[in-house]
């Protein structure tokens, strides 16, 4: 039987949770997950964690924050004026928005604390700083 490895195209059935077992993500009950291993399409310790399982397989895995979303950067994190957002957005925590770099990238904020004058945007991923846990059951190798 063969093994998923580099380069594999893979169809994957999972379930992402915390360290405390809040899931953040799960594939069950929908379409599996197709993913070309070493692609980068999906975080590189998930990719690593189905290198080696045969089709059939199952199992979890441990994957530290720097082989998911990477740590968590103060530096990525700002307080603006109210007044330098657009007059057609009203913030709340937890919000998502959409931002321009000065090279045109779009970039994605989170909303995490505000006051009358002010919003604190962070533009790292919401899941930056954390381990995370996922369940793999690897369904076929295309």
């Amino acid at each position: 039987m063969a093994q998923a490895k580099q380069g594999d195209t893979v169809k994957v059935h999972y379930t992402g949770k915390l360290q405390d077992g809040t899931v953040f993500d799960s594939s069950v009950d929908k379409e599996p997950l197709t993913c070309t291993i070493g692609d980068g399409q999906v975080i590189s310790g998930f990719e690593q964690a189905i290198v080696g399982m045969n089709p059939g397989d199952s199992k979890t895995t441990e994957v530290s924050a720097d082989d998911a979303y990477g740590q968590h950067l103060d530096d990525l994190v700002m307080e603006v004026g109210r007044d330098e957002l657009p007059e057609d957005i009203d913030p709340e925590v937890g919000q998502r928005l959409v931002g321009m770099q000065g090279d045109g990238k779009k970039i994605v904020f989170t909303v995490t604390e505000m006051s009358d004058k002010s919003v604190t945007l962070d533009a790292n991923h919401p899941l930056a700083g954390q381990d995370l846990t996922f369940d793999l059951e690897l369904l076929e190798i295309v």
